[in-house]
């Protein structure tokens, strides 16, 4: 890999790089241009990654996203498969008007609803909308919604036995008459000529003896600091709902009538990807289960463009170079975050754990023995928390009432994790909670949401670790001070965070400032017990 390569500006931030910036990216098959950009050639009429490993060719035009480039005609590349790049993180998490459909797009918005819904949602006209996606992403949203939609299939495909009935539902097609037309009008052959072996399919593999268990790979951007994600959740992992060990992550999951369970490791090989083994889902929650797992492992960050950010501040430019990897340690449910948030509120971590799982023991749905080692229980419902006797597990009066607050304020909808919403409305609605405050506010953000912005001001250990003389800012000069991090203030978090428990080096100088060129990846992961 290229360390003198440059990166995209803020002023490409809207469109492509330039173009000899993503000729270099090609021919040296950078990984951290994964994503940022495809390449389609024209004698085969077919685009690709630019870590493709197939001869670099002459003529290639490059597009912005994968919808772009079969809009006009180019098929997704069979050996470097295109479906496995990671999204554009730097214009597609946030607030902005893109930003925000393109969520929902992931979440299947226009799976039922015409595109007028969708630019209600975000708060803007149907053809403002279509303006602004074929500006900032080259086409249109129905471009893009079918493109992700075929991309699926094509993994699940390439890479489990699922029948391809199943498949067509999975990808959120209606029925396999409409999936096959699609998959033939887009790649010019029948979904079935595609699929080669049942690699993705392990038998008798992962808890519950004889059970299948699916296995997709998950992309990221490298760096990526797998071993201090796993750190992070591990200290927080709530017992008989996940388990953290030294190399992977594992939880169950609902619906209440269907459990099943996960679990994400490292790629074998050390390729930049996660490996994802599920065990018992209905095929039609896959898309949704792997949209929600690369939120949680924020894995569509761009580390990079994150750094260009952080590295002007002299306080977290050496964090940043000393852990480049470092992610958003994001939440499987929101209300599960936002429960587990309030039994923090001024007590260790490993209290508040205590306190989770006693709670998710007493009112969560128990499993069979059998289900799996370590899962026992699914965590409880808004429904099994609106009157519970919380007393019970040794909750104050005061938490007590604010968790049975919080669960009937999400079964009445006056608060939810709706991804159209800004993050000052999602913290407005939130705090008008009775037991909510600020910092529980922008903490659930941080942590539910995966929000790269989310900034708890109040934190104390944010309010001592930025100044590092010893000194403490306060809530407004925090916010002041971190106003130059947007629109990343969420990692400006977690890397202080994870430094506010290491002790300071001895008679170090503080490191320079690094060019993004300098930045070669290094990863390190150092255990620390960080805020809730």
């Amino acid at each position: 890999m290229s360390t003198s390569l440059p990166r995209p500006d803020a002023s490409h931030s809207t469109g492509l790089p330039d173009r000899q910036v993503c000729e270099q990216a090609r021919r040296s098959r950078d990984p951290r241009f994964d994503g940022l950009f495809f390449t389609a050639v024209h004698s085969t009429r077919i685009y690709c990654r630019p870590v493709c490993p197939a001869p670099a060719a002459k003529r290639v035009e490059y597009f912005r996203h994968a919808a772009a480039a079969e809009a006009a005609g180019y098929r997704p590349c069979l050996r470097c498969r295109p479906e496995l790049s990671p999204d554009d993180g730097s214009w597609r998490r946030g607030d902005a008007t893109v930003a925000r459909a393109l969520k929902l797009i992931d979440e299947g918005a226009l799976a039922e609803q015409p595109l007028a819904a969708l630019a209600q949602r975000v708060g803007v006209g149907e053809r403002q909308l279509r303006r602004l996606f074929v500006e900032r992403v080259g086409v249109a949203p129905g471009g893009v919604h079918g493109t992700r939609r075929l991309l699926f299939a094509k993994q699940l495909l390439t890479e489990t036995a699922l029948p391809i009935t199943e498949v067509a539902l999975a990808a959120g097609f209606g029925s396999l008459r409409r999936f096959n037309a699609a998959f033939r009008d887009a790649y010019r052959m029948a979904p079935r000529d595609l699929r080669r072996h049942p690699a993705g399919v392990s038998l008798g593999e992962g808890p519950g003896e004889g059970s299948k268990t699916l296995v997709l790979r998950l992309g990221y951007r490298p760096p990526y600091d797998f071993a201090a994600m796993l750190d992070f959740l591990r200290g927080r992992a709530l017992p008989g709902v996940e388990s953290v060990d030294d190399t992977s992550y594992m939880r169950v999951i609902g619906p209440l009538d269907q459990p099943g369970w996960l679990r994400v490791s490292a790629w074998p090989r050390g390729e930049h990807a996660l490996q994802l083994e599920l065990h018992g889902p209905a095929p039609t929650r896959l898309l949704d289960i792997v949209q929600r797992l690369r939120r949680m492992f924020d894995l569509d960050a761009d580390p990079d463009a994150i750094a260009a950010v952080l590295c002007a501040d002299d306080r977290l430019a050496p964090l940043v170079a000393k852990r480049p990897g470092l992610r958003l340690p994001s939440g499987w449910d929101g209300f599960e975050i936002a429960v587990r948030a309030i039994l923090g509120q001024q007590v260790s971590v490993a209290a508040a754990r205590t306190l989770a799982a006693r709670l998710a023991q007493r009112f969560g749905q128990p499993l069979a023995p059998s289900f799996a080692p370590g899962l026992e229980h699914l965590f409880p419902t808004p429904e099994a928390l609106a009157d519970a006797d919380l007393a019970t597990i040794g909750l104050t009066r005061a938490r007590a009432d604010t968790v049975r607050a919080v669960a009937r304020a999400m079964i009445e909808g006056r608060v939810d994790f709706r991804t159209e919403r800004t993050l000052e409305d999602f913290a407005e609605r939130w705090v008008a909670l009775p037991g909510i405050g600020p910092w529980t506010a922008q903490y659930i953000a941080l942590r539910a949401l995966g929000h790269p912005d989310a900034f708890p001001a109040e934190d104390l250990v944010l309010q001592r670790a930025v100044p590092d003389d010893g000194s403490r800012l306060g809530a407004k000069a925090l916010l002041a001070r971190a106003e130059a991090w947007r629109p990343w203030r969420g990692y400006a978090v977690i890397q202080l965070w994870r430094d506010s428990m290491t002790p300071p080096p001895v008679a170090v100088a503080r490191a320079p400032r690094l060019s993004l060129a300098d930045r070669t990846p290094r990863v390190t992961a150092r255990k620390r017990a960080s805020p809730t």
